[in-house]
């Protein structure tokens, strides 16, 4: 898989991470520290996932974990701070593009039984093209997280 435009979409996201300036998040929303956890925590689902097609065997992807407050907060505190969880995503979307790279197209379009929930609602319950999900990765999750960020820019 051609992975420019989602290193395109991981350099933007860290970039708005490490300029930091945020404040409190709006409406009990996340903070930026919890914004960059939930993007590393969903790389390491989307790894595992990736590394499973490659193998040729079954996968499934629930983003349950990734949502997870303490489990966002406990990345946040093992990585020690902002520019922390920056780096560590900015390892994990390497990682997972270089896995990408080598998936052939049958393993691309591979359908992955998805179930990702947003904000408490579950916005897919469906198989899912591997692809077709990594497009989603590069133009929707990333790019809305990045916006995320700069919303919380003081």
């Amino acid at each position: 898989m051609d992975t420019t435009g989602l290193r395109e979409a991981y350099a933007a996201l860290v970039t708005e991470a490490n300029r930091g300036g945020f404040g409190a998040p709006h409406d009990g929303g996340w903070s930026a520290e919890r914004v960059v956890a939930h993007v590393s925590v969903n790389d390491a689902l989307l790894t595992a996932v990736t590394e499973r097609l490659i193998a040729g065997r079954d996968a499934s992807l629930d983003n349950a974990p990734a949502t997870d407050p303490a489990a966002l907060d406990e990345l946040v505190e093992r990585c020690g701070d902002l520019l922390g969880v920056a780096s560590a995503v900015r390892e994990s979307g390497d990682r997972l593009c270089e896995l990408l790279e080598q998936l052939d197209d049958t393993a691309a379009a591979t359908p992955v039984p998805t179930r990702i929930a947003d904000g408490g609602q579950v916005v897919v319950d469906q198989p899912m093209p591997w692809a077709v999900l990594m497009q989603v990765q590069e133009h929707r999750h990333l790019v809305a997280h990045t916006e995320q960020l700069r919303a919380l820019r003081v």
